[in-house]
């Protein structure tokens, strides 16, 4: 990832340059961008029978508290909660199955819904819903079920070629290591995990460039938690993009670092040594609060006040909050987490 420093620098030498996009989206384009949960469109038609009307659709609690979640986690085969609407003459009888969200494929035996409870695909990957009425089929957009690869799959330091390294909880015999890891293939880096954060923002940036799949840890109350402080801080934020070797725009919202692998981690200058990003909990974020196109102190205070007033909203959300603002770091950052305890400091 090419730092901020460098990023705002290429802006000044080339500001007519054409922004590409990397997920993120483009200052010239945007001005300004409001943060505030999007309004989400009707389902679309069960059935073409326009005298039968039957709907499906995701309801609202089933993208998380900032209603800005786009994904829900599983293991294999486990029961999963997928709230969901269904309207119509006749909403009874459905049937579901999951689909890959790659190419529609269906991966599942047809299965009866009974209520919000469904059971997840056998194998790892990232599935739709699909809602089944006689011969009518809808696939549910969003959110996508991420179903994870068991933590208990990890063969000592490494899980299918990939390297993690080894948790404490491995060492000293107790359990706190996430549950389990995203499988994460280079057609998945895009995917949406919420509004404005996409899976690669969370990719481990360690020697294993060239590695797939990789594997991640994260959770989504972490993701619901970013989400919220995005609302809490407003329109005046915007986003940075990238555009190749063309040159960047000015910097304005980033994820430095989000799931760090414990082989990784222990290699990082002035990391915890049981960092909360190696939990999937925990991020790094560089964000341009106050739309003024620089990273600066003012904008940690902004972040900083959103945050506690999300914790304040939603305890179950409480965590940590670090900022760093000293001369060790050539961009402003701070990190966020939901370790379920109130923790506050400076770097």
């Amino acid at each position: 990832m090419r730092s901020f420093l460098h990023r705002l620098r290429a802006a000044t030498r080339n500001d007519a340059a054409r922004l590409g996009t990397l997920g993120l989206f483009g200052i010239a384009a945007l001005g300004a961008i409001q943060f505030a949960p999007r309004m989400r469109t009707a389902p679309a038609p069960f059935s073409a029978n326009a005298t039968r009307e039957m709907r499906a659709d995701a309801s609202l609690n089933a993208f998380g508290a900032s209603n800005e979640l786009r994904v829900r986690f599983a293991l294999p085969g486990a029961a999963v909660e997928f709230p969901i609407e269904i309207s119509g003459d006749d909403p009874t009888a459905l049937s579901y199955q999951w689909v890959t969200t790659s190419d529609s494929t269906v991966t599942t035996p047809l299965l009866a819904v009974h209520g919000s409870s469904f059971v997840a695909p056998d194998k790892a990957g990232f599935y739709r819903l699909a809602i089944v009425h006689g011969a009518d089929r809808q696939v549910i957009g969003e959110p996508t079920l991420a179903v994870m690869v068991p933590f208990a799959r990890k063969t000592g330091a490494v899980l299918n070629g990939y390297r993690i390294g080894h948790y404490l909880a491995e060492r000293f015999g107790h359990h706190d290591h996430p549950v389990g890891f995203l499988e994460v293939r280079r057609a998945d880096v895009n995917l949406k995990v919420s509004a404005h954060l996409k899976l690669g923002d969370f990719l481990t940036h360690d020697n294993q460039a060239d590695v797939w799949p990789k594997y991640v840890a994260l959770n989504p109350r972490l993701l619901d938690k970013i989400e919220l402080v995005l609302a809490k801080i407003g329109a005046r934020a915007r986003f940075s993009t990238t555009s190749g070797d063309d040159g960047a725009s000015d910097v304005a919202f980033d994820v430095h670092s989000g799931f760090r692998t414990p082989a990784h981690n222990s290699g990082v200058w002035r990391a915890a040594r049981d960092s909360r990003h190696q939990y999937g909990d925990a991020a790094d974020l560089a964000i341009d609060a106050d739309g003024d196109g620089r990273v600066t102190l003012n904008d940690e205070i902004l972040v900083a006040r959103a945050v506690d007033q999300v914790e304040d909203e939603h305890p179950d959300l409480v965590g940590g909050l670090g900022l760093y603002t000293s001369r060790h770091y050539r961009t402003p950052y701070v990190h966020i987490d939901t370790r379920g305890t109130r923790s506050r400091w400076k770097g």
